[in-house]
């Protein structure tokens, strides 16, 4: 069995959370601190979680395609070239996994006692002291919930890298699209076998996920230690 695909994915989803972790935390407490506007940024912000997954590949074939506007000038600038290679697979992974890290974090931030910002405003503290030091720390089960998610999201992208990245062996082809790739070659054992692996990391991610949003777990970290 080939195990490149397990490989490949596994780079592209942490690259791409690693990305995702710090857009999706800027994004969100940027939003949070608007006055005006906020709904319409939101429903930018958070549009690709709806687009279906072919949609959202043509949107970023046609933005870093030889063709497209980002793409042209990358490949004539910097002779770099996103169709087809694994930054393409890692950026469509950013796109459809930024709006889970966005929406936890901002509900994350939400929840913070806004007492505890302004009197740190009152003490002197900057913009950047607060948001590391307070705001961070305080939402962090949110924000570590909404980093599994988006983990989990990348690991198993599909439409949107079949599109900009395609099924490249040993180069681009994730174990969603090998899935896709065996049923279509009709290599059903094989399929099975990539399906349970996305599956079992998926549950495990999801029960990660809820271990670190359980008031249980919550409460065990603020319990002073003597």
């Amino acid at each position: 069995m080939d195990f490149r695909p397990f490989v490949i994915s596994i780079q592209v989803a942490v690259t791409a959370t690693v990305f995702t972790f710090f857009l999706g935390l800027f994004a969100a407490n940027f939003v949070y601190k608007m006055k005006r506007g906020k709904g319409i940024i939101d429903t930018l912000f958070t549009l690709p979680m709806i687009l279906p997954p072919t949609v959202a590949g043509f949107f970023l074939l046609t933005t870093f395609g030889r063709q497209g506007f980002v793409g042209s000038f990358l490949e004539s600038v910097f002779d770099i070239r996103i169709v087809f290679t694994p930054t393409g697979a890692v950026i469509a992974s950013i796109f459809v996994a930024f709006p889970l890290m966005y929406r936890t974090a901002r509900g994350a931030f939400e929840q913070i006692d806004q007492n505890v910002i302004y009197a740190a405003q009152t003490l002197g503290f900057s913009r950047h002291k607060i948001f590391w030091t307070l705001k961070v720390p305080m939402a962090k089960s949110g924000i570590l919930a909404g980093a599994v998610l988006a983990f989990a999201r990348a690991l198993g992208e599909f439409g949107a890298t079949m599109m900009l990245a395609g099924n490249i062996p040993g180069r681009t082809q994730t174990m969603a699209i090998a899935v896709f790739s065996a049923v279509n070659t009709g290599n059903i054992q094989l399929a099975y076998t990539w399906v349970a692996i996305l599956t079992a990391m998926s549950f495990a991610m999801i029960m990660l996920m809820n271990f670190w949003a359980s008031p249980r777990h919550r409460r065990r970290k603020n319990v002073p230690k003597n």
